[in-house]
């Protein structure tokens, strides 16, 4: 068996985000082999995420922020596993961080399930329209219509990415 050293555990503990112990086990295990070592931690890291998967969010903060003026107010929930993490500094200042960006969005729907048909069939119909539209050929028209619409969702939607949600009217952020 390969001696590790001190060092072999620091570099394979800056490549992988593991802990000392983690990867010391890790590079016994595989032989002092780094990359043996890094693909092993994935793949324990992996199993334990799954384990995680299936666990309820069932704490957390409801939070809010009313920007100056009250013209713009955000109520927003986030969820955590437990009420310790819930209660610290840093989870609070989440919630009022992500009620402020959320606020800064302006965003008109918080899904693109949540537009009313109305609305979009009203969209469609003034691109359709609209003069630029209308001089292109007519078999390109509702394509050029569905890419100004994907425009438009990223305009009026608030962004997927930044703030996962569930339900339509409903942001949820499990942390």
């Amino acid at each position: 068996m390969a001696t590790i050293t001190a060092e072999t555990v620091k570099i394979l503990r800056e490549q992988s985000g593991a802990g000392v112990m983690e990867c010391k086990r890790a590079l016994e295990e595989t032989g002092g082999d780094i990359e043996k070592a890094a693909t092993l931690l994935r793949e324990r890291g992996q199993a334990a995420a799954a384990k995680r998967a299936g666990r309820e969010a069932n704490e957390g903060q409801v939070g809010s922020y009313i920007h100056t003026g009250g013209k713009i107010g955000v109520l927003i929930e986030v969820n955590c596993e437990t009420d310790f993490v819930a209660r610290t500094d840093e989870f609070q200042r989440l919630v009022r961080d992500l009620a402020i960006q959320v606020a800064g969005l302006r965003p008109l729907y918080t899904t693109m399930d949540s537009i009313p048909a109305a609305d979009l069939d009203a969209r469609r119909a003034a691109l359709m329209a609209d003069e630029a539209t209308l001089k292109k050929p007519e078999a390109l028209r509702a394509q050029i219509v569905e890419g100004q619409l994907k425009k438009w969702f990223a305009e009026v939607v608030s962004r997927r990415a930044a703030v996962p949600r569930s339900g339509p009217h409903r942001r949820r952020v499990d942390h």
